[in-house]
């Protein structure tokens, strides 16, 4: 029973990935921001979709914080360094199929307090 139920969450998880996918699309003047949440690690990065490449990438696992709301805000501290290093003030948020609350708005919120418009 538990591997159906794993199995549902997983097939929901892919359909609201590839909803918000199909909405979102980066260019290098307007990046995707998309970001990783695992149960220990933050990850985001800003991608130009049209030439297929990352801008800017920010890993919380080198860093040495982890996947909560206080350690992100220091991550989304780091990628709006790393963004305006490479000349980006605006991104399309792609939140990669999460819920936007907890760790994914806080992360959000603070890349706005940072000056990098959503």
């Amino acid at each position: 029973m538990l591997q159906s139920i794993q199995k549902r969450k997983n097939r929901l998880l892919a359909q609201r990935k590839a909803r918000v996918r199909g909405k979102v699309s980066g260019c290098e003047a307007m990046p995707r921001l998309t970001v990783f949440k695992s149960n220990k690690y933050f990850y985001a990065q800003a991608i130009d979709d049209t030439a297929g490449h990352t801008l800017a990438a920010v890993d919380g696992r080198k860093m040495g914080l982890k996947a909560n709301r206080e350690d992100v805000k220091k991550v989304a501290a780091a990628m709006a360094e790393t963004l305006k290093k490479a000349n980006i003030e605006t991104v399309k948020f792609d939140r990669n199929g999460y819920l936007y609350h907890g760790v994914i708005a806080s992360f959000a919120d603070a890349l706005r307090e940072s000056g990098i418009k959503l």
